[in-house]
């Protein structure tokens, strides 16, 4: 593989919300807070093809759920602009299966959610879906973060000012050891705005299914609280309780989220192989 090749093989892990391993409705407000301890947004991660990880979540927010608690489930899984879709397939599927047949996403093992989706059909828990399709991305890569969002939002999370530049500085190091310290320097600054982009939408959406709990299923990488959605939470709007679970291959960076969960390490070819050719 020649490396002029590089920026086009980035930026299709980009633009699909994932970066490349590496080690490391029913909109009425339900009951909130049945369950002691819950809070108004539990933001719940993963490694994407862990699948101790995915069932150690699972069980997590299933105990929840079975002893009152009733959050909508926000799904990185499902671009938001299919919400209408996703809907729709709520309220006409019986079984997760249909869910998924319904919308038809690819670039998931959704073997690995289908007791998640099953567990929100059962109890009648609103899906939101809160991730930027590839041709949002792909705009604000090239137009910056701004450019996904409305005027009103734009001036509510000061997105015409720079965002700082420790927390930039931060997500540049997460998306080059994401893909294997090989990213052009050119790249960055778009790869950090879309990064950044998914992270506004889900704390916009997360925010606007309020008084309703939430809960948030994502990548370890959105639900940080020192730079991922938790961060953006924060910038705008009341005051929210907010617990973030990372689900982490050997249990490190414990200060990056509320609690960790160990997870063991899934043995996968080098995912850096295909660069270093």
């Amino acid at each position: 593989m020649k490396f002029k090749l590089l920026p086009l093989l980035l930026a299709g892990a980009l633009l699909s919300g994932c970066a490349v391993y590496k080690k490391d409705p029913r909109q009425q407000p339900a009951a909130s807070g049945v369950t002691k301890g819950n809070p108004q947004v539990l933001l719940l991660g993963e490694v994407h093809d862990n699948k101790a990880g995915h069932r150690q979540r699972y069980e997590e927010l299933r105990r929840r759920v079975e002893a009152g608690w009733r959050p909508a489930i926000a799904m990185e899984q499902f671009d938001r602009e299919d919400q209408d879709l996703l809907n729709a397939a709520q309220n006409g599927c019986m079984d997760a299966g249909c869910v998924i047949r319904v919308m038809d996403r690819k670039g998931w093992d959704w073997q690995q959610y289908y007791n998640v989706i099953q567990l929100a059909l059962d109890h009648k828990l609103p899906i939101v879906a809160v991730n930027l399709s590839r041709t949002a991305a792909s705009k604000v890569v090239r137009d910056g973060i701004a450019s996904s969002f409305d005027a009103k939002t734009v001036a509510e999370y000061r997105l015409g000012e720079p965002v700082s530049a420790d927390w930039r500085k931060a997500q540049e190091r997460e998306i080059q050891a994401g893909h294997c310290d090989m990213v052009p320097a050119m790249m960055l600054p778009g790869m950090v705005d879309a990064q950044m982009a998914r992270d506004i939408w889900m704390a916009k959406l997360i925010r606007d299914q309020q008084p309703r709990d939430v809960v948030l299923i994502a990548g370890n990488g959105h639900v940080r609280k020192d730079i991922g959605v938790p961060r953006w939470l924060r910038t705008v709007g009341a005051k929210l309780t907010i617990e973030t679970i990372g689900y982490v291959e050997g249990g490190s960076a414990r200060e990056q989220f509320d609690d960790v969960r160990t997870i063991p390490a899934v043995k996968r070819p080098d995912p850096c192989a295909k660069f270093r050719k």
